[in-house]
């Protein structure tokens, strides 16, 4: 597997499994579960799939990331900290970039441009590839918007069987988008790749307790295929055996057929001590910013029994309250009788929604000066940006399952 815009890792993380969930975020009949850990907690099993390539331009990501690969003897030299303009730029220079033999390749291509949650310039973003502003009155094929399409040079080159895009669900409502984008991707290699029409998953409808919606497209190589399953995926309808989009494990939607009812925010926090109890960093902290009143961003108190909220990739200001106080219209009467105060979502919490495995480091400290080296602004950052682990996993199973029906 060759992973782009890795961020700390949410989908290689699915992709690779061997990771802690809770119990309630996995069907009992699945085969999924490796063994079971203290309380509701279980570990899934490992996966086919090993990340031998991933990137970044973000090095509070790539300091995740390696904090918790490394545990698993996974070389940090792996993780490229650049651009992926800049390494597909070394490569047509002729420098040895990226590795052979790769079998698929994931990216989450950069989303904020086509998120209702901001500007919505989708292709003319006037942020470029590595995070700087671009003049307004010059188009680049380098901007944060168009990053999509290097994807598609790094699918011409390594030639994976598989490949996987994920944004979010507002690039399939902005203008005819979602169709250039399929289109291109469509042409990697010469038109090698039938690319089927994106589908918008909902995270509650896999097990993980936030409504997040994700657009996922996913190509695969025609001439990979056996004959009899190429002629299948040429015909008009493919059939649900063939079909590479995992079914839903959850109900949450109304048009989900999932089974289980959806994990709560109460479930993944049961036993969670409060900051000032944590021996956790990840836990110990949380955003300051003053309650600025209902009309504000990130300002509400979350459904203890409900889903999360989709955690996003801004801090301070905009992360969802975990309790309110009465005064500002708290909800949560157990807690506040108990004393507990008004605080926002620590990091861990916003990890635990988006289903990161609660041994996930996020805010950790240099050893050598005790100074942070990812800070906890630093940590919402990249929660916020990931792919649920356990979303990527569903994702990887299907593949994981449909691999020798495929290719032999």
């Amino acid at each position: 597997m060759l992973s782009l815009f890795s961020g700390c890792g949410g989908m290689d993380l699915g992709f690779e499994g061997a990771f802690i969930c809770h119990k309630k975020s996995v069907p009992s009949d699945s085969g999924w579960i490796d063994h079971p850990l203290d309380g509701d907690w279980v570990s899934l099993r490992k996966n086919r799939f090993e990340t031998v390539f991933a990137n970044d331009i973000l090095e509070e990501a790539y300091l995740t990331w390696n904090q918790y690969f490394s545990r698993f003897g996974k070389d940090p030299s792996i993780y490229h900290l650049e651009s992926i303009v800049d390494l597909v730029k070394r490569h047509h220079a002729g420098e040895k970039v990226f590795p052979d033999g790769i079998d698929l390749v994931t990216g989450g291509f950069p989303c904020q441009d086509f998120s209702v949650a901001g500007k919505r310039l989708g292709f003319e973003s006037h942020t470029s590839h590595d995070g700087t502003k671009l003049p307004q009155e010059v188009p680049s094929e380098e901007n944060r918007g168009k990053l999509y399409f290097w994807m598609k040079q790094v699918i011409d080159i390594v030639k994976p069987k598989v490949f996987i895009a994920e944004n979010v669900k507002g690039l399939t409502n902005l203008g005819n988008v979602k169709e250039i984008i399929q289109r291109d991707f469509a042409q990697a290699d010469g038109d090698g790749y039938i690319v089927l029409s994106p589908r918008v998953l909902h995270a509650g409808n896999y097990g993980v307790p936030e409504t997040r919606e994700r657009v996922i497209f996913i190509g695969i190589r025609r001439s990979a295929l056996k004959p009899e399953v190429r002629s299948v995926f040429d015909g008009d309808k493919i059939p649900a055996e063939y079909d590479p989009y995992p079914a839903p494990t959850h109900k949450y939607t109304k048009d989900s057929i999932g089974v289980l009812p959806f994990v709560t925010c109460r479930d993944v926090f049961e036993g969670l001590a409060e900051p000032e109890e944590s021996v956790d960093l990840s836990q110990r902290f949380y955003s300051k910013a003053k309650y600025m009143g209902k009309h504000c961003q990130g300002q509400a108190e979350i459904h203890l029994d409900g889903l999360g909220p989709t955690i996003r990739s801004e801090h301070h200001g905009n992360i969802e309250y975990r309790r309110l106080s009465v005064e500002h219209g708290g909800k949560i009467a157990e807690e506040l009788e108990a004393g507990l105060s008004e605080r926002r979502l620590t990091p861990r919490e916003c990890a635990l929604i988006q289903t990161f495995p609660p041994d996930y480091p996020f805010v950790s400290y240099k050893e050598d000066s005790k100074r942070f080296k990812v800070s906890q602004s630093g940590a919402y950052k990249v929660i916020g940006n990931a792919v649920p682990p356990l979303l990527g996993y569903n994702i990887a199973r299907r593949l994981q399952a449909l691999w020798p029906i495929y290719f032999g």
